[in-house]
């Protein structure tokens, strides 16, 4: 099982690493590259609601290799594993609230520099973590049940 958790940390830390190295190298220019396409003051709210996204999302991060953790503990069926899923939901949904809040400084920077792909790729970055959420939702339900299976075996023997 080690195997398996140890190959899904690290793909969740490569996952982390693109992020974090737009954050800190490509997003900071852009005030400098898009000041003659777009007005300031619809750059500067984009950036600062794309870092937040970030902070959110490396928080699912962590939560998903405290859950992988608690799977090589062999304690995947705890309440620790619930509010690591519970975590990584509400990470989900704030990041979909995030972006939803953001469509309308999406919709005006498609306007100003008539890129209508700008709204689909808005659109798709609100409705992504949505599926995210209720997969975690899922599977949160599904490890609750498991531990009360577990509890009413565990008193029966």
């Amino acid at each position: 099982m080690k195997r398996e958790t140890l190959f899904l940390k690290v793909v969740v830390i490569l996952i982390g690493i693109p992020v974090l190295a737009l954050c800190i190298f490509w997003l900071p220019t852009i005030p400098n590259k898009a000041a003659g396409d777009y007005p300031l003051y619809l750059i500067y709210p984009v950036l600062v609601g794309v870092y937040a996204t970030a902070i959110v999302y490396f928080v699912a991060l962590y939560q998903a290799l405290r859950l992988l953790s608690y799977i090589d503990k062999n304690i995947p069926f705890s309440e620790l594993s619930v509010k690591a899923l519970s975590n990584i939901k509400y990470c989900a949904i704030i990041i979909s609230l995030l972006f939803a809040i953001g469509m309308p400084l999406i919709y005006k920077m498609a306007q100003e520099a008539d890129a209508p792909g700008l709204i689909v790729l808005g659109l798709v970055m609100t409705c992504a973590p949505i599926v995210i959420a209720v997969f975690a939702a899922v599977l949160q339900k599904l490890i609750k049940n498991a531990i009360v299976i577990k509890l009413e075996n565990d008193l029966t023997v």
